[in-house]
C-alpha cells in the first residue's frame, strides 16, 4: 500500500496516470537494486536513453516557437543548458523524486537518492516511460509544464555576444563570416573614440562606434544583427 501511495503521488506531481504502471516502476528502478543482466534491462536505463531524445526534441520545438528569430547557434546553445543533467536534476528534485526510486540497500543508505546524476537519470526515464505508455504528445506536454518557467530564466538566448551571434546567422544563411574594419579614431589618446564597420558579403555595411576597439565590433555586429533580423521579421 505504501508503495502505491508513493507512485499514485508521484503521478499526482506529474500531472499523468499511466496506463501501465509497470513502465512507471521501471522508471523508478536503480540498476542496484536488480542483479546481473536484469539490471540493464529491467532498470532505467533503457528508459532513459528513450527520454533523453523525447526531452531534446520537445525541448527544441519549445525553443523554436519562444524565439522564434533566434539563430541556430543561439537555440542550440540553449537546448543544451535546459537537457544537461543538471537541470534534469533539479526537475526531479522539483518533483521529489529521489524518495521514489528503488535502490540496493547499501546504495539508499550512502545517498545515492540525492545525487545529481542519478535524478537527472531518472527523470529522463520518466519521461520515456511516459512516452511509451501514452505517446509523444503526453510526453511533450510534460515537458512543457516542467520546463517552460525555466526558459525566461536562459539569458544566453537574449544576451549571447553579438559578434558570435551575427556569425552564425549569416553562417546559417550560406554567407561569408562577418568582417571588421577600422573606419576612423578620435578622441584624446587616453580616451579614444573607435569607429568599426562590419562587413558581410552581398549586403550593406553597417558602423558604429565605441571606447574600445572590441566594444565597437560588439555594437556594429549588433545593429547588422538587429537589422537583418528586423528585414526578415518583415
Amino acid at each position: 500500500m505504501a508503495g502505491d501511495d508513493r507512485l499514485a503521488g508521484l503521478e499526482a506531481r506529474l500531472g499523468h496516470r499511466f496506463a501501465d504502471r509497470a513502465l512507471l516502476e521501471q522508471a523508478l528502478t536503480h540498476a542496484s537494486a536488480l542483479n546481473g543482466d536484469e539490471a540493464g534491462r529491467a532498470s532505467y536505463q533503457r528508459l532513459e536513453f528513450l527520454g533523453d531524445r523525447v526531452l531534446g526534441l520537445a525541448v527544441a520545438a519549445m525553443l523554436f516557437d519562444r524565439f522564434p528569430s533566434a539563430p541556430e547557434g543561439q537555440l542550440s546553445r540553449a537546448l543544451a543548458d535546459l537537457v544537461r543533467k543538471e537541470t534534469c536534476a533539479a526537475v526531479a528534485i522539483k518533483l521529489d523524486l529521489g524518495p521514489c526510486l528503488v535502490l540496493g540497500r547499501g546504495e539508499r543508505r550512502t545517498g545515492l537518492a540525492k545525487k545529481l546524476s542519478v535524478l537527472g537519470d531518472a527523470c529522463e526515464a520518466l519521461l520515456g516511460a511516459v512516452y511509451r505508455d501514452a505517446g509523444f504528445a503526453a510526453a511533450s506536454a510534460l515537458v512543457h509544464r516542467l520546463w517552460q518557467d525555466r526558459l525566461p530564466e536562459l539569458g544566453s538566448v537574449a544576451t549571447a555576444d553579438p559578434k558570435t551571434a551575427l556569425q552564425e546567422w549569416a553562417h546559417s544563411q550560406g554567407l561569408a563570416e562577418p568582417r571588421y574594419e577600422e573606419r576612423g579614431r578620435s578622441g584624446p589618446d587616453h580616451a579614444p573614440e573607435f569607429c568599426i564597420a562590419v562587413l558581410v558579403a552581398g549586403l550593406e555595411p553597417v558602423e558604429a562606434s565605441g571606447k574600445s576597439k572590441r566594444a565597437a565590433e560588439r555594437a556594429a555586429a549588433q545593429r547588422m544583427l538587429a537589422r537583418q533580423l528586423g528585414d526578415v521579421d518583415g
